[in-house]
């Protein structure tokens, strides 16, 4: 009989779509892999989906949600008590990793270098420049750029004053790196590979990375080659400082514009949670490495475990 893998997708996030992208990806691969397998598109009701789990009987959960509640420790916490194992990492690295400011902290506290800033009220925001332009605003624990606002030099109009910002009361302000925008996937403890990701939009934001066109990815990126090993070295330190577990990708920035120094790498997050299509960051990477998709999630579901 075939191993039975539920996937969760869906949820209640800001990227409910994302994830029900990547769930129906993973959900295709795994059934192409061998696995028996169900998905559960997760609502904001627990009995529902214990009662679904319950009833399918899982022998691994594969959790492709994205977003609050379903890559920060929440939907791990429920899975550890119900003794189910489960892809990617447990409720602690989760939690960490999607409160961007803990992530920060923890980064900087082994040698990883960060963006400077500080978290700030909304109110502060709403009454002027909280650091000196440009800067970055984000909220304190989304994921895929949702809500992420770049103040530039010469802008303006006044950061947020046309919105209500749902994301709560504390925002966190960022000196922003000019630079490349780069990743790194992380599988178990090794570096797969590196890609920089370019947008004619001028910034990475939510539409650059799920809109058709909206981004070229370079495979492996275009880098000096002490800075791609730095870069996959940092992306393995961040993964292991967080406690993270399975399949992670580390965003950063590459910071070569100034002709007179060397450039510099700079750690943005770690993602516990990433995309997991068959054309997303991660499957390309594994692809890259001669991993294929149905590999990387076989790998995924036979590395599954839970802390109950």
């Amino acid at each position: 009989m075939s191993k039975r893998v539920v996937v969760l997708m869906g949820g209640f996030s800001a990227e409910r779509e994302v994830s029900l992208n990547s769930g129906t990806a993973v959900a295709a691969a795994l059934e192409k892999a061998g696995y028996a397998v169900a998905t559960i598109d997760v609502r904001r009701d627990l009995r529902t989906l214990i009662g679904g789990l319950e009833a399918t009987k899982p022998w691994v959960v594969f959790n492709a949600l994205h977003g609050r509640f379903g890559e920060d420790g929440s939907i791990q916490g429920v899975l550890d008590i119900l003794k189910i194992p489960y892809t990617h990492s447990g409720v602690l690295a989760s939690a960490m990793a999607m409160d961007k400011p803990t992530a920060k902290k923890l980064f900087a506290s082994v040698g990883i270098p960060v963006a400077e800033g500080r978290v700030v009220h909304k109110s502060e925001v709403l009454a002027g420049d909280v650091l000196p332009r440009p800067y970055v605003l984000k909220p304190l624990n989304e994921g895929s750029s949702v809500g992420v606002h770049i103040v530039g030099t010469g802008d303006n109009t006044r950061p947020l004053a046309a919105e209500d910002w749902p994301y709560g009361d504390l925002v966190l302000a960022e000196r922003f790196v000019p630079g490349r925008e780069i990743t790194v996937a992380v599988m178990g403890d090794k570096a797969l590979g590196v890609t920089e990701i370019t947008s004619d939009r001028g910034f990475y934001d939510y539409t650059a990375k799920y809109a058709a066109g909206g981004s070229r990815h370079l495979v492996p990126a275009p880098l000096p080659a002490a800075t791609y090993d730095e870069a996959m070295a940092l992306a393995v330190q961040a993964h292991q400082v967080l406690g993270c577990r399975g399949v992670s990708r580390a965003d950063l920035r590459y910071d070569d514009t100034a002709a007179d120094q060397p450039g510099r790498l700079v750690m943005l997050e770690v993602n516990t949670q990433p995309g997991m299509t068959a054309t997303s960051l991660v499957p390309e990477l594994a692809a890259h490495a001669g991993i294929g998709f149905p590999e990387l999630v076989t790998w995924m579901v036979e590395n599954a475990r839970c802390d109950g």
